[in-house]
């Protein structure tokens, strides 16, 4: 009974905040306090289980290539698409696809977690298979200091029941064999990877956080890879399984999407364990859209804009590195979101020859670091709903433009060219 009233007071909460035409966390935190046990009691009936996804960065794009990839397979998967990874914004998700029974109907829930809350949702969930990613630096503001982050990360995994998902490249998490040895649990433990040559064909690697304390370069190449990236070209990549090489289409351009793909098709492969179909998974890619602002193009005026999402210094470079002559007309936004952007001055501008106008609460220090780092600007102006009006003004018929955007801008733009879906649709 408790949990039918939560879930019927979080839903008119949500329909309230719709109406107000923005996503929120709100209704999630008002059910989760009216029912504390929401989330146990929504996800104990799901027969292959929760599956978590960790990592500073691509836990969205991951995400959702995993459950496209489930999907593909004839699974129903509940997931948490457009990244509200925190316990209020997983009941925000929650409250949108189940009825008043409070339970979700689905055979895998695919959740993105915010590595600060990733063992208590563990605690919480008991996940049948942690997905680590990456410890990259990321909101030191908030974290102070990367081993933090990388410590949570270890700490949450050693709690999956069945299967542990690791990079091979990273080296805090792939630390987690040291660690699971000093526990008394045993869930297998699969590595994914990019080769060594892929990785030196990136203008600035990988940008995995170093660690000084447990681990070297020479030990990251001796683990074992169950899904290694061996070439990597546009959106186009080549996954190494010992089944048989996959050829596939990424859903945008990057080599760390090709590392998230990697991820993706490795923890696929436990989760469905003999019914893993390679042609399937093709398939699954061939057909997969970018996730919520990761890649996204969409129609805009008579031509289209990618979306191109940043928030911190790895996930810039990373897209930065990745955009190619075809970009077009490039818009770059950041605004009070990303509260310390001291590290835009490590940032490697050199793709960049031209951006067209500069937006956001913070777009004057931004204009500052491009025209210090020789990038020119044509335009800075704070009022994103102006910038917007800038780029309709100068759009052409069959040039493309692409915006870089911190999280809160992306909302805004977004709704600005008539796509104002919410942060917690699926």
């Amino acid at each position: 009974m408790r949990q039918a009233f939560a879930v019927l007071v979080g839903k008119f909460v949500l329909f309230v905040t719709r109406l107000r035409g923005g996503g929120s966390a709100f209704p999630g935190l008002v059910s989760l306090r009216l029912q504390p046990q929401l989330l146990q009691r929504a996800f104990s009936r799901l027969p292959r289980g929760v599956v978590f996804v960790l990592g500073s960065n691509g836990k969205s794009t991951t995400t959702h290539m995993l459950s496209e990839i489930l999907r593909a397979h004839g699974l129903v998967v509940f997931t948490n698409p457009t990244g509200a990874n925190l316990p209020q914004g997983v009941a925000s998700s929650l409250l949108s696809n189940v009825g008043l029974s409070g339970i979700v109907q689905a055979d895998v829930a695919v959740l993105e977690v915010d590595e600060a809350f990733a063992v208590e949702l563990a605690e919480i969930l008991e996940p049948r298979v942690v997905l680590g990613l990456n410890t990259q630096v990321d909101q030191l503001y908030r974290f102070f200091e990367t081993e933090r982050v990388g410590t949570m990360m270890l700490d949450a995994m050693t709690l999956a029941k069945d299967a542990i998902v690791s990079n091979a490249d990273d080296p805090f998490l792939s630390t987690i064999d040291d660690r699971l040895a000093d526990t008394s649990r045993h869930p297998s433990l699969y590595y994914f990877g990019a080769s060594k040559e892929v990785v030196e064909q990136s203008p600035n690697g990988l940008l995995n956080a170093t660690n000084f304390v447990d681990s070297s370069d020479e030990v990251l190449r001796h683990r074992p890879r169950h899904v290694e990236v061996t070439a990597y070209k546009n959106s186009q990549a080549v996954l190494h399984t010992d089944v048989r090489d996959l050829k596939i289409t990424l859903p945008a351009p990057g080599l760390h999407y090709a590392i998230d793909a990697a991820a993706a098709v490795s923890s696929a492969r436990k989760i469905l364990l003999e019914s893993w179909s390679p042609d399937e998974t093709d398939n699954a890619f061939l057909r997969m859209k970018p996730a919520y602002g990761r890649g996204e193009v969409l129609p805009f005026e008579s031509t289209s804009v990618r979306f191109v999402m940043f928030k911190n210094l790895a996930s810039m470079q990373l897209n930065l590195d990745s955009i190619g002559d075809e970009a077009g007309k490039l818009l770059l936004a950041i605004d009070e979101g990303t509260p310390d952007m001291s590290w835009i001055y490590d940032i490697d501008f050199s793709n960049l020859a031209r951006v067209e106008v500069v937006t956001g609460d913070k777009a004057w220090q931004m204009a500052t670091c491009l025209q210090i780092k020789g990038v020119e600007v044509g335009l800075v102006e704070p009022d994103v709903a102006k910038a917007v009006q800038h780029m309709r003004s100068i759009s052409l018929s069959s040039e493309m433009q692409t915006w870089i955007v911190n999280y809160e801008v992306t909302m805004i733009a977004r709704k600005l060219i008539g796509f104002g879906e919410l942060e917690t649709r699926s």
